[in-house]
């Protein structure tokens, strides 16, 4: 089994038996005519790790805190889907130019007050970021939360996410390349 298969396992059985806020049940997986829609409405391909999450596990409703939002359709709690919220924040940050939305930064958790866990889908390895919106401004919003989709599971199986309460102090490293992918000139 690689190792891709025993994360995998891991991740559905802590899937089967816990239950992040606001989620009754796990949802059933999505389709691949789902994840097509999906894709194509976003205009990129998500990772493949990501893509067996949804297409294997469920549509959302584990990972830590909140749990991973579902692709399509609107969360149990009224969370709006992962497609909905790229969009959405994409349109904002071309309506607020001071806070622009990375192309290919994909919300796939909410943390609570404005916070999401975003995967870089422009990045092979899928790099997680944090995105902190209570910030100053949005040069200090963005930080690496794990550098690939894996770490960042994993994490969260192991208990040493920076959410964890053992780990409470734990420091992000700023995300460098926001101005870059946005195509915004850094502030001064």
């Amino acid at each position: 089994m690689t190792e891709i298969e025993q994360l995998l396992v891991r991740v559905s059985t802590e899937a089967r038996n816990s239950r992040p806020w606001g989620w009754p049940s796990l949802p059933a997986p999505v389709d691949a005519s789902t994840l097509a829609r999906a894709e194509s409405a976003l205009g990129f391909a998500v990772p493949p790790l990501l893509a067996a999450l949804y297409l294997r596990i469920g549509d959302g409703g584990f990972g830590p805190e909140y749990g991973l939002l579902p692709l399509l359709d609107s969360a149990p709690s009224g969370e709006p889907a992962v497609v909905a919220q790229y969009l959405a924040h994409r349109e904002s940050g071309r309506e607020d130019p001071d806070w622009p939305w990375p192309d290919g930064v994909l919300p796939i958790s909410h943390w609570g007050c404005g916070m999401y866990a975003c995967v870089d889908c422009r990045t092979p390895d899928g790099t997680v970021l944090l995105f902190e919106p209570n910030a100053d401004d949005a040069d200090h919003a963005w930080y690496v939360d794990a550098p690939t989709l894996t770490a960042w599971l994993r994490a969260w199986l192991d208990g040493t996410g920076w959410y964890d309460e053992l780990n409470d102090g734990a420091d992000l490293e700023p995300w460098d390349d926001f101005r870059i992918r946005t195509g915004a000139a850094r502030a001064s």
